[in-house]
C-alpha cells in the first residue's frame, strides 16, 4: 500500500493561478470551509435518524406486534447496507462519489417513508433494508469524498467533527423522537425526517462537484499500452456483495426462527457469507495481519459488539425498569457528547505517535461499559448507572472509529480509497447482522418476546435474555482490544 497522493482538489484557483491551499489551512478555513459544512450536515442527517428511530423502536415493534423481530429491524438495515457499500466503493472509484451519494440519500428518505407508513412489521422492516441500501451508498462515498479533497493532515480534524455531529442529535434526538412518539405516534418520527434531506443535499451537493466529482485520473499506461485501472464495475466484487448481503439475511432469518428447519437456512447463509467475506475484505482480515486487514477487522469487532448491545438498551429500560421511550432514549444522550470528545482527542497532532494505545484504551472502555449494562436489571441500581457507563463506552468509540477511519485513509492509495472504504463498511456492517443475529437469538431463545410493563402486569422479557446479550458482547469487544496491539505495520 502507498499513501494517498494529492488529489486535485486540493489545488485551487487564485487570480488565474493554480496554487495549492496554505499549509495553515484548516477544515473551517476558506478552501474547505463550505464541503465542510455541506458533508458534516449529512452525517447530521444520519446521527438524527439513528438517535431519533432508536428511540420510537420499542414503540413501533409493540404496535406492530412484531417485538419477537425486534432484531430484524436493525439487522434489516445493516444487510441490505453491505450491498450498498460495495457498489458504492466501486461506483466512486470509477465514476466518482457524487452519483452513490445522491442516489442513496434519495433512498435513505423513500425507506423511512416505507417504515414510518407500514401496517404489518415485515413492512416496516422491508423499509428498513431500502434504508440501509441508501445508508452504505453515502457512508462509502462520503469517505471517498474526504479522501479525495483533504489533504492527510485535514482527515482526522474532518473525522472529528463527523464525530461532534452526532453531539445535538443525541441530545435533542431522544427528547423530541420521545415526545412525538408519546404525543403524535412513532408513525411521524420516520415520516418526519426526510424533510431534513433537503438542507444537506443543497450544501453538500455543489462543493462535492467542484472538489471530490469524477474519477480518479487513470494510472500511468502499462508497457502494452493499457492502463492498470479497470474501466468499469468490477462484477465479481457486485455478484460477492449480492452473496454477502443474502448470506447474512439468511443468518438473520435462521437465528430468529429457532427450529430445526432454520438449520437449512442458517447453513445456506454461511456457504454465501464465508466466501464472500474473503474476497470482499483485505487479505489476512480473518486472522489480524498487521495494517490494513487489522484495521478493517478492529472497525467490525468495535461496531458490532457496541451496537449490537446498544440496540437492546432501550427496550431493557423499557420492559425491565418501566422508563417512558422518551427517558429510555435519553438516557444514552450524552453519548454523543463523550463520543464527539473522544474523536476529537484522536484528531490532536500530539496524540498521533500513540494512535494505537488510544484505541487499545477505547476498546477497553467499551467493553466495561457493555459489562455494566445489565447490573440495571437489578432494581436496586439506579438507572443512571448505565447513562454513566455508556458515555465512558462511547468516549472509547470516538477513540475508535474515527482513528480507523484515519488510519484506512492513511494506507491507501487514491484509486483504492473506495474500494478499501467499502471493506471497512463491510466489517462495520456484516459485524452489526452477525452479532445482532446471534444476540437476538439468544433474546429470543432466553423468553426476550414481550415488553408489557404497567403497574397491574409486571409480564415483561426475562432478565436473563438481555443478560445473554451484553455480556458475550463484552467478550467481543476484549476481543478487539487484542487487535489494537497489530494496526502498526512492521
Amino acid at each position: 500500500m502507498t499513501a494517498p497522493k494529492p488529489h486535485d482538489a486540493d489545488v485551487v484557483e487564485a487570480d488565474g493561478l493554480t496554487s495549492l491551499p496554505p499549509a495553515d489551512e484548516t477544515v473551517l478555513g476558506r478552501t474547505y470551509r463550505a464541503l465542510s459544512f455541506g458533508i458534516v450536515s449529512v452525517v447530521l442527517l444520519i446521527a438524527f435518524e439513528a438517535t431519533a428511530v432508536g428511540t420510537a423502536m420499542p414503540v413501533a415493534a409493540r404496535e406492530l406486534d412484531g417485538v419477537p423481530l425486534y432484531a430484524f429491524a436493525f439487522s434489516g438495515y445493516f444487510t441490505t447496507s453491505l450491498f450498498g457499500m460495495v457498489l458504492s466503493g466501486q461506483w466512486s472509484d470509477r465514476r466518482g462519489p457524487l452519483g452513490p451519494l445522491t442516489t442513496g440519500i434519495a433512498s435513505f428518505g423513500a425507506g423511512l417513508l416505507l417504515s414510518g407508513t407500514a401496517g404489518a412489521m415485515w413492512v416496516f422492516i422491508l423499509g428498513r433494508a431500502v434504508q440501509g441500501l441508501g445508508g452504505g451508498l453515502v457512508i462509502v462515498a462520503l469517505y471517498v469524498v474526504v479522501g479525495r479533497a483533504y489533504p492527510e493532515r485535514l482527515r482526522p480534524a474532518i473525522m472529528a467533527a463527523f464525530a461532534a455531529s452526532w453531539i445535538l442529535p443525541s441530545i435533542v434526538g431522544p427528547l423530541a423522537a420521545g415526545t412525538v412518539t408519546e404525543q403524535l405516534g412513532w408513525r411521524w418520527v420516520f415520516i418526519g425526517i426526510p424533510v431534513l434531506v433537503v438542507f444537506p443535499l443543497a450544501l453538500a451537493l455543489p462543493q462535492i462537484r467542484r472538489r471530490a466529482a469524477g474519477p480518479v485520473p487513470a494510472a500511468e499506461p502499462s508497457p502494452s499500452g493499457r492502463s492498470d485501472r479497470p474501466p468499469s464495475f468490477d462484477r465479481r466484487r457486485i455478484r460477492l456483495a449480492l452473496a454477502i448481503s443474502v448470506g447474512a439475511g439468511l443468518l438473520q432469518y435462521a437465528a430468529q426462527d429457532l427450529r430445526p428447519l432454520s438449520l437449512l437456512p442458517g447453513a445456506a447463509g454461511l456457504a454465501l457469507l464465508v466466501p464472500a467475506v474473503l474476497g470482499l475484505l483485505p487479505r489476512g482480515t480473518y486472522r489480524a495481519a498487521r495494517g490494513l486487514p487489522s484495521v478493517v477487522l478492529l472497525r467490525g469487532v468495535a461496531a458490532g459488539s457496541f451496537i449490537a448491545a446498544e440496540s437492546f438498551v432501550p427496550l431493557m429500560l423499557v420492559t425491565q425498569r418501566g422508563l417512558s421511550p422518551t427517558l429510555a432514549g435519553f438516557s444514552l444522550a450524552a453519548g454523543g457528547g463523550t463520543w464527539a470528545l473522544g474523536s476529537w482527542v484522536q484528531s490532536r497532532s500530539r496524540f498521533e505517535a500513540y494512535r494505537e494505545r488510544l484505541t487499545t484504551l477505547g476498546m477497553l472502555l467499551v467493553a466495561a461499559a457493555i459489562a455494566t449494562a445489565p447490573s440495571v436489571l437489578i432494581d436496586s441500581v439506579p438507572v443512571w448507572t448505565l447513562a454513566v457507563a455508556w458515555a465512558f463506552g462511547c468516549f472509547g468509540m470516538g477513540l475508535v472509529i474515527s482513528s480507523t477511519s484515519v488510519l484506512l485513509l492513511k494506507l491507501s492509495a487514491p484509486e483504492e480509497a473506495g474500494t478499501n472504504s467499502a471493506a471497512l463498511q463491510i466489517s462495520d456492517g456484516l459485524s452489526n447482522v452477525v452479532l445482532l443475529s446471534a444476540g437476538g437469538a439468544a433474546f429470543a431463545g432466553l423468553g426476550g418476546g414481550t415488553v408489557t410493563h404497567t403497574p397491574t402486569d409486571t409480564t415483561a422479557s426475562h432478565p436473563a435474555a438481555f443478560t445473554a446479550v451484553f455480556l458475550p458482547m463484552a467478550v467481543v469487544a476484549l476481543v478487539g482490544a487484542w487487535v489494537t496491539t497489530r494496526l502498526r505495520e512492521r
